[in-house]
């Protein structure tokens, strides 16, 4: 098991500006971060992963499509920017080093058509992974989908539905995550969901039902730690807290107040708290 932190709950751009929380990140005894990708290009990555290497840290990477990058459209100018905006993002972790891509890398976030995912929508997103999946593959990364909560996404919510989608799209370049607080949200089991998605799962998110510190609020740690380990799940568990310093983000996944005292409480506490609750669970 390795652990990793978000640096989502900082910026939205990691530069070298953010060394000092970086190399803070690594005293407290993580394994590798995970770099959110919105703006930049490789050459800025690829100089961001010398430094990561310089300070000992694995990194994965999050990101996600914006307003008019919808691979589901109807339009063909919203796929074909869906499609150049992935090959950037997959060229631009190739360059950080970064083996995984997560996030909701299926439809634009925060979009809603008003009805629930269409025939022609889930074969536009089939054609959209395999094809992109080429792309990754060459690159040595792959994509973890990332099924998000009803209220930012509408084309996959829960495990099951991710499973059945990665089933469909079958290429080894495009799997899937769990992420603790989407599941909280939309699984009437959200600890039995590990069981749907594990025949894909190469990462998760652990994230307390408030985006705030895990462990200070009521998701079943002891519960989901056992049944990741019965999975034999074996990659990264990363943090994702959220707060107020990428506003747009902010506002997409409606993030309006502080969930916890301070960014190092997150972190620090954070950490203790997976490595206790990995421990236990044997």
């Amino acid at each position: 098991m390795k652990f990793g932190f978000n640096l989502l709950l900082w910026t939205g751009h990691v530069t070298a500006e953010h060394s000092g929380i970086i190399r803070k990140i690594k005293a407290a005894g993580y394994d590798g971060v995970e770099i959110p990708v919105f703006e930049g290009n490789p050459d800025h990555y690829a100089r961001l992963g010398d430094l990561l290497d310089k300070v000992g840290l694995e990194r994965t990477v999050v990101s996600v499509f914006g307003t008019g990058k919808n691979p589901l459209a109807d339009d063909i100018s919203e796929q074909k920017a869906a499609m150049d905006y992935a090959k950037w993002y997959i060229d631009c972790s190739a360059a950080l080093g970064a083996p995984i891509l997560g996030g909701p890398m299926h439809s634009q976030l925060g979009h809603f058509s008003g009805v629930g995912a269409t025939k022609k929508e889930i074969k536009r997103g089939i054609s959209f992974h395999r094809r992109v999946g080429d792309y990754a593959a060459k690159n040595n990364v792959r994509f973890a989908l990332e099924a998000l909560n009803r209220f930012e996404c509408y084309f996959l919510n829960t495990m099951e539905q991710l499973a059945d989608y990665l089933d469909e799209v079958d290429h080894p370049a495009i799997k899937g995550m769990y992420d603790t607080f989407h599941s909280n949200i939309e699984e009437k089991d959200p600890v039995g969901a590990i069981k749907a998605i594990k025949r894909h799962l190469i990462h998760v998110h652990i994230s307390e039902n408030d985006r705030g510190t895990p462990g200070k609020g009521h998701v079943p740690w002891d519960a989901t730690y056992k049944a990741l380990r019965k999975a034999r799940y074996d990659g990264y568990c990363t943090i994702e807290a959220f707060g107020r310093a990428f506003p747009a983000l902010a506002a997409a996944t409606r993030v309006w107040r502080d969930f916890a005292p301070s960014p190092d409480e997150v972190y620090l506490e954070g950490l203790k708290h997976m490595k206790r609750g990995w421990t236990k669970s044997a």
